[in-house]
């Protein structure tokens, strides 16, 4: 059986972070880490990237890209994009889909650092893994706070939800369901439903918050809801379908706003009220802000906060 990163750090007793700064010669280690370390790998007969190892105190021109989950089209679109404009300035990326997982999370962050990635861009919301504000690499956030020195890039989601509840007043709802993803990390993200809420505490009108994993979509629509401000695009529309298996029809008998906006549901579902995000535009942003980064490690690069739309 071939011997993993993480096996290394076991016998060793210490972190696969540790691990891979040993192999790749980051940062400060005492000899006696470092020996332990030696020690353990030529026990397990371990062979590091070989080609990380050539490539030592050179750019690699590779990204590391991971993402909470590629099904959802919004996070597929933006990957995409991230990695077409990468390609376009010598970049070449490794893609990992965490799965909304801290373990996969962990095994992909050391992977990249094992292969001495020249940056990072992450989407993650697992705030629970330390080594964020360990690596050595530069990395930027997407839309998620990870440490108090990785700049974030995100929409403004604060708007974002002030846009949907406006769509549906617009519409003289009368009962409003704001569908609440609990989402405990301090994202950004969070800042769509304090809109939406402000929004509506502005107009003095009542609606009922129905935590995501609470409820059961089949069994609490339609109910007595006619307005419905849901988290993003797929659950807008598995909403959407439950009124329509009762008969009703959107935009005249229940009114629902998504979120994200990406190109496959505007094709989809141009139906659709939603806040979209501009993805070419937060493409370009995540890079040039990496880059940066990547150009000047020591120096600080503000966060960036890029405007949304509302197609209806």
């Amino acid at each position: 059986m071939v011997a993993k990163l993480k096996d290394v750090a076991k016998l060793a007793g210490v972190s696969v972070t540790t691990v891979s700064r040993v192999i790749n010669n980051y940062g400060s280690l005492s000899d006696k880490t470092i020996k332990k370390v030696h020690a353990a790998m030529r026990e397990l007969n371990y062979q590091p990237n070989a080609l990380a190892r050539a490539m030592q105190g050179k750019p690699s021109k590779f990204i590391g890209l991971i993402f909470p989950n590629l099904t959802n089209p919004f996070f597929a679109e933006l990957v995409n994009e991230l990695e077409r404009q990468l390609f376009e300035q010598g970049y070449k990326t490794i893609i990992a889909s965490s799965a909304e997982n801290p373990e996969i999370e962990h095994e992909y962050l050391s992977m990249l650092m094992a292969n001495q990635v020249d940056g990072i861009i992450s989407g993650s919301h697992n705030l629970d893994i330390q080594e964020y504000h360990q690596v050595a690499a530069p990395i930027v956030s997407f839309d998620c706070y990870l440490a108090d020195n990785i700049p974030i890039v995100a929409s403004d989601s604060y708007r974002g939800g002030k846009l949907a509840v406006d769509y549906l007043l617009q519409h003289a709802v009368r009962h409003i369901a704001v569908i609440v993803d609990e989402d405990t990390s301090a994202s950004p993200t969070l800042n769509r439903l304090q809109g939406a809420v402000d929004r509506l505490t502005e107009e003095h009108r009542s609606f009922d918050p129905l935590a995501l994993d609470s409820i059961d979509f089949t069994t609490t629509f339609p109910g007595i809801y006619d307005g419905v401000v849901a988290s993003n695009d797929i659950q807008a529309l598995e909403i959407a379908a439950v009124y329509r298996a009762h008969g009703l029809r959107m935009g005249r008998d229940f009114f629902i706003t998504g979120y994200d906006g990406s190109q496959l549901v505007q094709k989809v579902a141009p139906q659709l009220p939603t806040v979209v995000q501009p993805i070419p535009e937060l493409a370009t942003a995540l890079i040039k802000t990496l880059l940066q980064r990547v150009a000047q490690p020591t120096v600080q690069v503000p966060s960036t906060t890029l405007p949304v739309t509302f197609r209806q």
